[in-house]
């Protein structure tokens, strides 16, 4: 049962239920439920992080595979018959990096994690035949990077535009279950399906022995929820912005959006302006809003200054990176660079564990380290945002020898002595994983 390849017959299931959804755009799916079964659920728990905290239960990965089958038929059981529970989400703080503030994630049961992937699974079979390009967060072969790709892209042809940067003020909170279940409606009216998701939506959270029950939001911490939500912003955004937006501007336009994170890109300010109007007025109707100092609109475009000398205008941030136009020998480029939040984050993240781990060996120290620093270029790692990546390197060994230093209450570490240690515990080299266009090297 825990193989590791993925059994055939679940990939005939999910195919058959891709099948029948794209032959039909318009097609409402009864019978779904009936394709979860203990194997499907045993895939289901080969595809779930086993080395995630425990929820309200107490009970790990490791205690729950230890009668797996037991396990698994029972789950099964209680799913099918409606008699499952959907657990409260255990609530936890874990630091910002800043070495004060902390952000609040929730943390489902591993058993509610296995059954959210199965539905997630079967879910996405449907919802992948209906979801736009412009949409890139959390969904099958795309990526952060991808996004990337197709905003740079998008920019070029166009020679830049007005770029409206474009943020929802607590998205995953503000989220409307009445609104929800209506656009599941329209695709998925599976009644084991449909009863175990309102489950989730009103399981609620446990904080210090407190249960909450939100009116609003999706289901924190499971897999499920970014997939409502991308349901969510694909009837509310994308397809408001691809089939009645488009098609009434006055010059071109496209929208990138990874998750709620969202930039549209017009090429005249008129359809800009009249863009973010209309904007805010839609998602009013479905219960968001708009960010009112963290919206931007930014005209995005190499420009002539007053001397007449031809600049990058003003650049924006988007999924981590700062964009901005530069000249290159073959003429203008739209180019990326760690965005200065960002990077700052990453710095007292990096130096809020050296700090906790100050009196570790600085073997162990070391060895975190470059563990956090291939794991910032794995995503950073372009080859034009090299001087970001060198400056982190640069700011995390003055950081480094100040935590050295705070082991002892002495004098400061010499220079001399730490650039002796870092000779025997280096810091790896930038590693530039992606050209300059995004294509792995």
């Amino acid at each position: 049962m825990t193989g590791r390849s993925v059994p055939e017959d679940i990939s005939t299931r999910l195919q058959r239920i891709a099948k029948l959804a794209q032959e039909d755009s318009k097609r409402v799916l009864l019978t779904l439920g009936h394709h979860i079964d203990e194997k499907f659920l045993c895939e289901a728990h080969r595809r779930t992080r086993k080395s995630g905290a425990v929820g309200v239960d107490g009970r790990t990965a490791k205690e729950y595979s230890r009668d797996l089958e037991g396990n698994l038929q029972s789950l099964l059981e209680r799913f099918k018959s409606g008699l499952y529970r959907a657990p409260p989400v255990r609530r936890a703080h874990i630091p910002k990096g800043d070495g004060g503030s902390t952000r609040a994630i929730g943390i489902p049961t591993y058993e509610d994690k296995i059954l959210q992937r199965a539905v997630q699974m079967v879910l996405e079979a449907v919802y992948e035949q209906d979801f736009l390009d412009c949409s890139w967060g959390f969904r099958p072969g795309r990526s952060a990077h991808g996004a990337l790709k197709a905003l740079r892209r998008g920019l070029t042809e166009m020679g830049g535009g007005w770029v409206l940067d474009v943020d929802i003020e607590r998205f995953f909170d503000s989220l409307d279950h009445k609104l929800l279940k209506g656009f599941l409606d329209l695709r998925v009216r599976d009644g084991v399906l449909r009863r175990t998701i309102h489950k989730w939506l009103k399981a609620g959270v446990l904080e210090d022995g407190q249960l909450q029950r939100p009116k609003y939001g999706t289901p924190q911490g499971g897999v499920i929820s970014p997939l409502l939500a991308n349901i969510y912003l694909h009837e509310v955004l994308d397809k408001w912005f691809e089939y009645e937006v488009k098609p009434q501007l006055s010059g071109r336009g496209f929208l990138i959006r990874y998750a709620d994170d969202v930039v549209l890109v017009l090429s005249n300010e008129v359809d800009a302006r009249r863009v973010q109007e209309l904007l805010a007025r839609r998602l009013g109707e479905y219960g968001l809003r708009l960010h009112p100092t963290k919206t931007r609109l930014v005209e995005f475009r190499p420009r002539r200054d007053d001397d007449d000398r031809i600049t990058g205008s003003k650049g924006f941030d988007f999924l981590g990176f700062t964009h901005f136009w530069s000249r290159t020998r073959k003429g203008w480029a739209v180019k990326r660079k760690t965005a200065s939040n960002r990077l700052g984050r990453t710095l007292r993240r990096l130096s809020h564990v050296l700090q906790r781990h100050r009196h570790q060996p600085v073997a162990w120290q070391h060895a975190w380290l470059v563990r956090a620093l291939i794991g910032h270029d794995n995503y950073y790692g372009f080859h034009e945002n090299r001087w970001a990546l060198r400056r982190l390197r640069y700011e995390l060994t003055l950081r480094w020898r100040k935590w050295l230093t705070r082991r002892t209450r002495g004098q400061p570490m010499p220079w001399q002595r730490y650039q002796v240690l870092l000779q025997r515990y280096p810091l790896p080299p930038p590693q530039l994983r992606f050209a300059a266009w995004g294509v792995a090297q």
